[in-house]
């Protein structure tokens, strides 16, 4: 199993998503106190630091009014 991302629970507890390494399989587990917290935030950072979509998408529509 290796860590993919961070699960934020309703009631803020954060989980981790493992995927097995053999068959695809995702499993939620929450996060332990012996957990590297650096690497905790490196995993929550990851969609913010590496988007799935170019950043210079979202400057042609900064400073226009919904209409």
């Amino acid at each position: 199993m290796e860590p993919i991302s961070i699960y934020v629970r309703p009631d803020g507890e954060w989980a981790l998503i493992h995927r097995c390494k053999k068959c695809g399989e995702l499993k939620i587990n929450r996060i332990a106190a012996d957990d590297n917290e650096y690497l905790l935030l490196s995993l929550a950072c990851k969609p913010l630091a590496n988007p799935p979509f170019p950043l210079s998408a979202l400057s042609s529509n900064f400073g226009k009014e919904d209409k």
